[in-house]
């Protein structure tokens, strides 16, 4: 078991530029303590993502850290021009020595997509054809593609990843066609949602990534070669009623930012968010498995409870989220790598 962090990089109550400085020393002081990756989403028009490029906040990362995996989950691949995609990886994957880590997406939000002018019924067949093209693009030194929705012409590519032939591909997924899709194409792979509904998804990719014979581009730290992972919020303190102190409030303001968008289009049903069912309390994430907090023996019990449903091999931990301060994310990421990561990495 392995163990990496994930982070929106939500609004929080404080100065933008004091939010990326916090983040910036969160990150390096786990990169310290051992955690095998980092992945940043993107998102666009919300407060739940205020690092909307991931490629700007992972060049910053990229310079602070040097042991830790680092990477999008995931770019939104219907937003790119391919060709700039391209070029954008490569520089990365320099940047961080290799490190990279390429998650890709369509963008699940009808909300964003069509803000960007992206039509989301058709979102699906733009991201497969920038897909294939973007790995048209790295596997060459010049760029010949035609597609339903890109095309390029004798195009020189200039920049080419460290990694060959290109880094790793993730994806993340909340439904059964994604899931699918991925295990056939041999990604790395990771699902959110309530522990019962990630469970749908995981069997899905796994029965696909089976049929075609295992990972496109195999990591050997990990059993059976392909990451498959589940993300989940965690808190960690001394006690079980100290995590819930800080848990809550925090909860609360990322479930906010989570639906804002839907809010702002008149949604008010707020149990699911892009048909991913969410509790609407901390007791009730807590309940189905999308949040871990608590001291680190009752956090140690969910993980292995999880693992244990889900076959993980990968935990996806979300720690400095909402209202959290730097200070108590900071001591629940120290207790997690020192009281709780020795005791899963067995699982």
């Amino acid at each position: 078991m392995k163990v990496g962090l994930f982070d929106h990089v939500g609004r929080a109550d404080r100065p933008l530029a004091t939010l990326f400085d916090e983040r910036l020393r969160f990150y390096s002081e786990a990169d310290e303590a051992g955690f095998w990756g980092f992945h940043v989403a993107e998102h666009h028009a919300s407060p739940v993502n205020m690092a909307p490029s991931p490629s700007l906040f992972l060049a910053a990362l990229a310079r602070e850290t040097t042991r830790m995996r680092l990477g999008p989950l995931c770019y939104l691949l219907t937003l790119y021009s391919p060709l700039r995609m391209i070029e954008e990886i490569a520089m990365l994957d320099h940047l961080s020595k290799g490190r990279f880590e390429c998650g890709v997406g369509r963008g699940v939000s009808p909300f964003e997509l069509g803000y960007h002018n992206v039509d989301h019924s058709k979102s699906r067949e733009i991201f497969t054809d920038a897909y294939q093209c973007v790995r048209a693009g790295m596997s060459s030194d010049t760029l010949n593609y035609s597609g339903p929705y890109y095309t390029y012409k004798d195009v020189p590519i200039e920049l080419h990843p460290l990694q060959k032939p290109w880094p790793a591909f993730w994806y993340g997924s909340s439904n059964t066609v994604g899931a699918q899709w991925a295990g056939e194409q041999g990604m790395h792979f990771t699902a959110n949602g309530p522990t019962q509904f990630a469970k749908v998804n995981i069997e899905a990719f796994r029965a696909a990534l089976l049929k075609r014979g295992g990972a496109e581009q195999p990591k050997a730290e990990f059993a059976g070669g392909c990451v498959v992972g589940a993300l989940r919020n965690i808190v960690v303190a001394d006690t079980d009623a100290d995590a819930i102190r800080i848990a809550r409030p925090a909860a609360k303001m990322h479930l906010e930012s989570l639906n804002h968008l839907r809010s702002k289009h008149g949604i008010t049903e707020h149990t699911s968010r892009l048909n991913v069912p969410r509790a609407a309390t901390l007791e009730g994430q807590i309940e189905e498995g999308t949040y871990i907090v608590g001291s680190p023996d009752t956090v140690v019990k969910a993980i292995e409870n999880q693992v244990g449903t889900l076959g993980l091999n990968y935990l996806l931990a979300y720690m400095i989220f909402g209202t959290m301060s730097l200070a108590d994310a900071l001591r629940s990421m120290r207790l997690f790598s020192t009281e709780v990561m020795p005791r899963i990495a067995r699982l």
